[in-house]
């Protein structure tokens, strides 16, 4: 070889080491682009799913715009892969040669999201959809509406209905945030849910007869109760046994974790006047802080996590769910895992949680210390270390010195004697069994439901005026201009021995020092009103006119 031969061969490789080292850092930045969202990421469907998108391209463009955007999408998950059913499931249908069903379940989800979905599976959030027992959902199905559907009376000018839907504000409402049923039309009328088809461990009924009474569509498709789907409740109950909607705060169908951790997403459900984190949040220095920064938050990272990948202002994800540099980065699907107190019920307990994450209701300490697994303690301290990351030891311990006062000072002063006074009515038969006929029950469901909830989530999330004003002002208003007036009148009216032992309860609570002011006030306005009748019209007036 000639010299000028290895020169050109010499020239030859350092050119085309020059050219690969172009390429890689061509890729890198554009691999770096992509993950923050400055480019769209290069994604093909996997050939399970390419009729799917072609199809649905057409079709539902939406759909396939959000899944190219998803990392679904980058890493070769497709349409199939999710929505994949086998013929023994009862939503599964045939569509163009895959068999597959149109709700995706966390028992889905769970077949590649194992911890996710185990985590998930063990928070209130998958438990939402107990609200179907509860006092909120006799409100929406009874009180507002009605258990069966009734004649709407009169006509409707342009349309025709038959029968009113007296389930309507509960199906457009609780279930939306809480999940309802999820439930199949069936061929006699009624409908097919999970409490029909006995699903086993898998998901596959283990009732088969029901199976048959199924109603499909003329391309064999069931067809499901329009009030129980669409539904993307957080606790919705599925057809398969699972509970909850991953979708209810990873939209489908591109699952973005960038809006999860945005506090917007969480305000579907946790926003009103008896949980208003969002309003909350959006008050406080650290809404401020992320409405200022939001910029700064790098939203788009693959990880998020806090103190690594951004520390300019907290979301909820941040304090409740997401990873941070004092946790090893551990997301958690499972929000209640940094709750110390639950403000949620009408006197707030601690959250201490046994085995199966219920919190544990004993009040003898001995078998609380058996039973729990994860204290409030262990809770807080998860907290904190989020916390850690802006604030130092002396701020944080102040802070929940703070909180934890406030929830005793509600708790002690209002939310027991609350309870303790509404029982003692309906004890003594002051009071109906039926709830809401009666004006101090709708005081005291707005007393602790809507204000007292506001006050504490106020206070657990450093925003004054809600912990104030839209909070304990409301509560002590309630409770001494509208609970307790109602409640004597309601013992006056009983009588007799009934009476009495209601206002025995009321009257030893309020002798109690922190109700002192509202007696003593009372008495002195007594007496300055028994004076001024003496004076306008002489001795004994006042029993005078109390005889008129």
């Amino acid at each position: 070889m000639t010299l000028e031969t290895k020169r050109w061969v010499i020239g030859g490789l350092g050119a085309l080491f020059l050219v690969s080292l172009i390429m890689v850092q061509w890729l890198e930045t554009a691999r770096r682009a992509e993950e923050a969202g400055l480019r769209p990421a290069s994604v093909s469907a996997p050939a399970s799913s390419v009729a799917c998108v072609d199809c649905h391209a057409q079709a539902n463009p939406g759909i396939v715009d959000h899944w190219t955007g998803s990392s679904h999408a980058e890493k070769g998950v497709g349409c199939v892969e999710c929505h994949t059913a086998t013929a023994a499931e009862p939503d599964a249908y045939l569509h163009y040669g895959e068999t597959i069903a149109t709700v995706v379940t966390p028992l889905d989800c769970a077949r590649c999201h194992v911890d996710e979905a185990a985590e998930f599976a063990a928070s209130h959030h998958s438990k939402a959809g107990n609200i179907l027992a509860s006092l909120d959902n006799y409100l929406a199905e009874t009180v507002e509406g009605s258990r069966e559907d009734f004649n709407p009376h009169s006509p409707t000018p342009g349309r025709a209905f038959d029968m009113v839907n007296g389930n309507a504000s509960a199906q457009s409402g609780c279930k939306q945030c809480h999940g309802g049923k999820v439930a199949l039309q069936s061929t006699d009328g009624s409908v097919i849910t999970v409490d029909d088809l006995q699903p086993d461990e898998n998901g596959i009924p283990t009732n088969q007869a029901v199976l048959a009474t199924i109603v499909k569509d003329d391309k064999g498709q069931p067809l499901y109760d329009p009030g129980t789907w669409p539904n993307t409740g957080i606790g919705r109950l599925n057809l398969d046994g699972s509970a909850g909607s991953c979708t209810a705060c990873h939209s489908r169908h591109d699952f973005s974790p960038r809006r999860a951790r945005q506090p917007e997403n969480c305000g579907k459900c946790h926003l009103g006047p008896d949980h208003p984190q969002k309003e909350i949040f959006e008050e406080s220095k650290h809404g401020i802080a992320y409405r200022d920064l939001k910029d700064d938050m790098n939203l788009d990272a693959v990880d998020w996590v806090l103190g690594v990948d951004y520390s300019a202002a907290p979301t909820c994800a941040t304090c409740h769910m997401s990873g941070n540099m004092r946790n090893g980065g551990k997301v958690t699907h499972d929000p209640g895992e940094r709750i110390s107190w639950t403000n949620r019920p009408p006197v707030s307990v601690a959250m201490d949680t046994d085995a199966n994450h219920a919190i544990v209701k004993s009040t003898d300490e001995d078998e609380r210390r058996a039973l729990t697994v994860d204290s409030w303690e262990d809770k807080r301290n998860r907290m904190k270390d989020v916390c850690s990351h802006c604030h130092s030891p002396n701020y944080v311990n102040g802070f929940y010195e703070q909180y934890d006062s406030f929830v005793q000072l509600y708790n002690e002063k209002f939310g027991k004697p609350g309870q303790a006074i509404v029982a003692a009515l309906a004890e003594h038969g002051a009071r109906t069994p039926t709830q809401f006929d009666e004006e101090i029950e709708w005081t005291w469901f707005y007393l602790w439901h809507h204000e007292g909830r506001r006050a504490r989530h106020g206070a657990s999330m450093m925003a004054p005026d809600y912990t104030h004003w839209h909070g304990m002002y409301e509560v002590a208003e309630r409770f001494y201009m509208e609970l307790i007036p109602q409640a004597r009148e309601m013992a006056d009216h009983r009588g007799g021995s009934a009476g009495a032992a209601v206002h025995r309860v009321i009257n030893d609570i309020l002798a109690r020092p922190e109700h002192a002011w509202f007696e003593e006030g009372a008495a002195e306005q007594s007496e300055r009103i028994r004076q001024e009748m003496e004076r306008r019209y002489g001795q004994g007036s006042e029993r005078r006119d109390g005889a008129e």
